[in-house]
């Protein structure tokens, strides 16, 4: 398969696979790993318009990106266009990004009851009205992730996609399942192939993509113009040059082996600490490195020790005796698919 770049706005992304925003996930360091990996576009964690308006100091970190992340995508989350408006031009005066993402897609309870995330799907007059609010405020491309639809049996996707679009979005990412699946169940790929029919910009799918196969297989039945992978990335950045390899000429890669897998938690932990500082950055690590060595043996209690690591020289020491190795001896491999 020949794999060409996309085109958003005035942004080109080197090949069509992006990080999906998650929360408690995609900070500038993970971000850093995934992109060196292959990823051609890497998103930020959801920041809330009304924080950066109000100039709440801990969301700072949220919008912070580092020069080798481009191209990197900020995602605001919110429910009144004036707002959001504000907050795009906020952050185009303050912080160096490529693209923004409005976020309509969360299926979070204190998100939604507060009419953002995927209770904008209920309103797409409401969508196409905040869409146009944070383009005319940005001269950055404006993007938008949403849903199959809001409730069991919705499939609202496509008139909220072209409600985005006639806002002006640049592009749409579909995540194939309702906001009352959350994350269960199977994707509904049909409504990610009804959106790409419908809409002249860019389409992104998203949902069960684990591996080579399946990303090309969401390819072949959408047509969608690219794939955005989020969950099956945590702990599994190498999950993007595994795609690309298999896209690129059928090639399954093996498993990275146990030490690249230590370094690999090293080097994260490493990069969160230059952002957050040494404590912090264990306080983050314990989930980060939880997903890292699911499927080890012993994985149980690595994860209970993980609990109490508090330097780095910790973590290094956890990881060390274990040599990243089977009972046996002989390297571990781990399944991509986790």
């Amino acid at each position: 398969m020949t794999i060409d770049p996309l085109r958003i706005g005035e942004v080109e992304l080197p090949v069509p696979l992006i990080l999906g925003p998650m929360a408690g996930v995609t900070g500038s360091a993970f971000r850093l790993l995934c992109r060196e990996q292959g990823a051609g576009l890497v998103c930020g964690e959801m920041i809330s318009a009304k924080a950066i308006v109000y100039r709440n100091k801990k969301t700072a970190g949220l919008c912070r990106t580092r020069s080798a992340e481009h191209p990197v995508s900020l995602q605001l989350f919110g429910s009144q266009p004036e707002v959001m408006a504000q907050a795009a031009a906020m952050l185009e005066e303050s912080w160096d990004y490529d693209l923004l993402d409005i976020n309509m897609g969360c299926p979070v309870p204190k998100i939604v009851k507060n009419g953002e995330g995927s209770a904008l799907m209920r309103d797409p007059e409401k969508i196409e009205r905040i869409v146009n609010a944070v383009v005319r405020a940005t001269h950055r491309p404006v993007t938008v992730k949403l849903r199959k639809g809001f409730a069991h049996g919705e499939n609202s996707a496509v008139n909220c996609a072209r409600a985005a679009e006639a806002g002006g979005a640049s592009m749409v990412a579909v995540h194939g399942r309702t906001r009352e699946q959350y994350y269960s169940g199977k994707a509904d790929w049909d409504c990610i192939r009804s959106v790409k029919e419908a809409l002249t910009i860019p389409v992104i799918g998203s949902g069960d993509v684990t591996d080579g196969p399946s990303c090309a297989d969401m390819i072949d039945k959408t047509g969608c113009d690219g794939v955005m992978i989020a969950r099956a990335a945590e702990g599994n950045p190498w999950i993007f040059s595994e795609i690309l390899a298999y896209l690129r000429d059928g090639t399954v890669p093996p498993r990275p082996d146990p030490r690249a897998v230590r370094d690999m938690i090293l080097r994260h932990a490493g990069l969160l600490a230059e952002d957050e500082g040494e404590y912090l950055a264990m306080c983050q690590m314990r989930r980060h490195a939880a997903f890292y060595v699911k499927g080890w043996p012993g994985a149980v209690a690595i994860r209970r020790k993980l609990s109490e690591i508090r330097t780095l020289e910790d973590l290094e020491s956890l990881l060390a005796p274990l040599e990243m190795t089977g009972a046996d001896g002989d390297d571990k491999v781990f399944d991509s698919t986790r």
